[in-house]
């Protein structure tokens, strides 16, 4: 196993998730790759941009999540374990797909909340979905 991709969701719980990753990294000697979807731009959804303060807020939300990934990665290399951050924006499962194939991951980790029947009925899991949608193996992290 020499790529992992970790999955990111900046919901207050990645810390978890990357603990997790860092011990399989280092037992394997594996490169740690942190992903995060960011949302696709109006744009790109078919939306107007809108108002320029709204850009603005975007773009600092943006920098906030990218100085976030460098933040982890930078600890990540502190420890002892090659890791790099990727901030991307797009479909939340075809891009974590789409990217575990352009970087030959080996293992994509994900964190699984639990949600309400409700939520699960009418949006349903991300951790699912990457796994219905994946051909590469996908380790699951309950998060709290």
């Amino acid at each position: 196993m020499k790529n992992i991709l970790v999955t990111i969701d900046f919901v207050n719980n990645e810390k978890q998730l990357i603990d997790k990753a860092f011990q399989l990294a280092e037992k394997f000697k594996a490169k740690l790759w942190l992903l995060h979807i960011a949302s696709p731009d109006p744009d790109f959804i078919g939306y107007d941009v809108g108002p320029q303060y709204i850009r603005d807020s975007r773009a600092e939300e943006l920098r906030k999540e990218h100085k976030l990934l460098q933040e982890y990665t930078a600890v990540l290399k502190e420890k002892g374990v090659d890791s790099e951050g990727l901030l991307v924006q797009g479909a939340t499962i075809e891009m974590i797909i789409e990217e575990s194939k352009k970087l030959n991951v080996d293992l994509i980790i994900a964190g699984h909340h639990e949600r309400g029947f409700f939520y699960n009925a009418f949006v349903g899991s991300v951790s699912a979905k990457i796994i219905k949608k994946s051909k590469i193996p996908v380790l699951i992290i309950p998060l709290e």
